[in-house]
């Protein structure tokens, strides 16, 4: 069975977590450095607010070893809030998050929480008919690698990207009927 560490400090982990048990992965929270001792095979970073969970990631002194796993061939899912983590920039300037995936994003990108929408588009190894949903969204301003895949763009801009054993969104799948972009992240397990 597959084991699934979810980040739950702030955000839609409960979601994540409801998802990945539908598809017969087994889920445990992430909020203690304990936790995240667990026996695990991939991480998820919900969405929510970047700011708060990495200020929460420092102060559980996890930053370090989140990042260190993932830069070791973790799989780690990152929707919304969990894009933001993983970039390396943000508007051209270096972040100071997990900054493991080579990407420059923007977020915000969509507006504020009363701009959230729901649309269809089609997202690379996934389908043409995928559930998008905006929530203050970010977006991917530039990758910064030949190895950053675009999975995804929605009105020119890119939503969805795959670097190695990364997948990032801008949207969120988890809060959809829609079990496919879940499966396609198992699949690198």
């Amino acid at each position: 069975m597959k084991r699934i560490a979810i980040l739950a400090l702030q955000g839609a982990f409960a979601e994540h977590a409801a998802m990945l048990n539908r598809l017969g992965a087994e889920t445990h929270y992430v909020r203690s450095l304990s936790d995240w001792l667990m026996p695990k095979d991939a991480l998820v970073i919900p969405g929510g607010e970047s700011t708060s969970q990495l200020t929460l990631l420092r102060a559980l002194d996890l930053l370090q070893p989140v990042r260190t796993a993932i830069l070791d061939g973790l799989p780690v899912f990152g929707t919304c809030a969990g894009l933001i983590l993983l970039a390396r920039d943000e508007d051209g300037t270096p972040r100071d998050g997990l900054a493991t995936l080579d990407v420059d994003v923007h977020r915000n990108a969509y507006g504020r929480q009363i701009a959230s929408f729901h649309t269809i588009g089609a997202v690379d190894g996934v389908g043409q008919d995928v559930p998008m949903t905006f929530i203050r969204a970010p977006y991917v301003n530039a990758v910064r690698s030949a190895d950053v895949h675009v999975l995804a763009t929605h009105e020119g801009r890119i939503t969805a990207v795959r670097q190695n054993r990364q997948l990032a969104t801008a949207f969120h799948p988890e809060l959809t009927d829609d079990t496919r972009i879940h499966e396609y992240f198992l699949s690198f397990l």
